[in-house]
């Protein structure tokens, strides 16, 4: 993010404010701010009189105001960092006064996961005027291949579309889990390799050929073989593939499939726009339209959440994951 750049080239630059409100759903960006400035903003020698990290289910308002207050011990600035300061959540305006008139010589870090200031109030424009206020947003699915590519890319790496998306598919938009995995494919992979779904399958333990990205795809072009291969494959490893994952992901498709219909205008922007998708998988889309018509697609969105109830122990009869999963890719496909 462009806004995290300018955050660290500006703390590089010594332009440094008193006050980094970190906020927001996406708690991997909260995490990289301050544990920059953890590591950067005072020398190694400084930080054992200087830095303190405070939580905040153990600390009040007026704990951290008083911590903040205090001057530094033969260093120019302290530097105090609340973390999971969501959970001062009812009393965090109390610190209004403070934002008001912050002490110039301590960097206060206030790490707000998951929720975010009232722009309304006057404690958020005080900590926009007086300090940097941050908010981390969540990435939709569709931009987080881009961002794996980027990441990558600041370490001299690169990465094929499809191995971006089978870690999607398997990770989720959890940025965090994600870097981490990508860490571990660092330590063992030169730089300035190209990380291939091979790379993926050896290192990572996703199979590039046995996976839902795989699935979706063989069942939107009506590949009965390969979708009873990825189907049966699934039934033998229910650990590592769980119905309710598969089902969940189905289930998006054929929605998404459903809206894909309804659109007048079915080029690849316009597609890809609409549904909130990568543009790498509008292809998919246009494919699965010819081979499911919109009553089809309808039909299978009522049977991926009958399924779904099934799958949770409702009127299946004890039958196993593997079989009502065989059963569901049978009445899809016919």
């Amino acid at each position: 993010m462009e806004k995290v750049k300018e955050i660290v080239s500006n703390i590089k630059n010594g332009q440094i404010k008193p006050i980094y409100f970190l906020m927001g759903e996406e708690p991997y960006y909260i995490d990289a701010l301050s544990s920059y400035i953890e590591k950067n903003v005072l020398l190694e020698e400084e930080r054992g009189f200087n830095q303190m990290v405070l939580y905040g289910r153990d600390v009040s308002i007026d704990d951290i105001v008083s911590n903040a207050k205090r001057y530094p011990m033969m260093a120019d600035r302290q530097v105090v960092l609340v973390k999971e300061a969501q959970d001062l959540s009812r009393t965090i305006e109390k610190l209004e006064s403070y934002a008001a008139n912050p002490q110039l010589t301590t960097v206060l870090v206030i790490c707000y996961k998951y929720k975010k200031l009232d722009k309304r109030k006057k404690l958020y424009k005080l900590i926009e005027k007086n300090g940097v206020l941050f908010e981390s947003k969540k990435l939709y699915d569709n931009q987080v291949p881009d961002w794996i590519r980027r990441v990558l890319a600041g370490k001299n790496y690169k990465i094929t579309q499809k191995a971006a998306l089978m870690l999607v598919e398997f990770l989720g938009t959890d940025l965090g889990k994600i870097n981490n995995e990508l860490e571990k494919l660092q330590l063992v992979l030169p730089k300035g390799t190209e990380i291939t779904p091979t790379d993926i399958e050896r290192n990572i333990g996703i199979s590039k050929d046995y996976n839902n990205f795989e699935l979706r795809k063989a069942i939107g072009e009506r590949d009965v073989l390969k979708a009873n291969r990825i189907v049966n494959y699934f039934a033998h490893n229910p650990k590592d593939n769980p119905m309710v994952v598969t089902i969940s992901l189905l289930h998006n498709f054929f929605s998404q499939l459903l809206q894909y219909h309804a659109l007048s205008d079915k080029s690849q922007f316009s597609v890809a726009k609409a549904l909130k998708v990568n543009p790498y998988f509008v292809k998919e889309y246009q494919v699965a339209g010819k081979n499911y018509p919109m009553k089809k697609v309808s039909q299978v969105v009522a049977l991926l959440r009958e399924a779904d109830v099934k799958s949770k122990g409702v009127g299946a009869s004890n039958l196993p994951q593997g079989d009502l999963l065989k059963e569901l890719l049978f009445k899809i496909m016919h």
